[in-house]
């Protein structure tokens, strides 16, 4: 099979010299996207260890917010758990930034929420309520904060992955087709130089033995 060059490259000396400053690049920005995909895909491992414990977390505080809720609702009845519920005062701030990593924008959430609420706080009345429901609604506002550092960790994980992907592209056609075909073109324009040299050499003997024989 031939070696596949860039078309339409003249052989001459000065594209030579333009050709080896770009293969000179290809193969710098090679080895910096290799050392940039290596890294990211580092810390998207990092970060999936602690998808595994956010998750396990929130799984585990809602089960004890619901085993609660169900315990108050026993306790209550339905329908005074149900007022309670609706006399509660909405509470959650979501503030999102963001941070780099390795050039890759992602997102840092973070919440007004307290998981220290007092009762009052929270707006129902503590006169007709049981222990269980405000330990069920301590855990929901705690559950809140973990679901919403989970999200974070998550989008984290999707946008670093979009990036590794990308990067392994990029790292795979500089290797396996950029750089190969630049090098494969300063072979054959080099080649074709020292041809032409060789004919220029030939010709100009040929004028000299022509002159001399005149």
């Amino acid at each position: 099979m031939a070696q596949e060059m860039i078309e339409g490259i003249n052989p001459t000396r000065m594209e030579l010299l333009k050709l080896k400053q770009r293969e000179k690049l290809a193969v710098k920005g090679y080895s910096l996207l290799k050392e940039k995909r290596n890294a990211l895909i580092m810390e998207f491992f990092n970060i999936l260890e602690r998808v595994k414990g956010s998750r396990e977390n929130v799984e585990e505080k809602l089960k004890e917010a619901f085993e609660d809720l169900t315990a108050s609702q026993i306790f209550m009845g339905d329908l005074a758990v149900n007022k309670s519920a609706l006399s509660v005062k909405e509470s959650v701030e979501v503030e999102i930034d963001s941070r780099s990593i390795m050039g890759v924008v992602v997102p840092v959430v973070g919440s007004t929420t307290s998981p220290e609420r007092t009762v009052v706080e929270r707006g129902y009345s503590f006169v007709d309520t049981s222990v269980k429901l405000d330990e069920a609604a301590k855990k929901f506002e705690e559950s809140i904060a973990l679901i919403i550092e989970l999200g974070e960790i998550e989008k984290t994980i999707i946008l670093l992955a979009s990036e590794i992907e990308s990067t392994k592209r990029r790292v795979n056609a500089l290797e396996h087709i950029i750089i190969p075909r630049l090098e494969n073109t300063v072979k054959y324009i080099e080649m074709r130089l020292e041809e032409m040299e060789r004919e220029n050499f030939v010709r100009l003997k040929m004028i000299k033995k022509s002159m001399e024989m005149e």
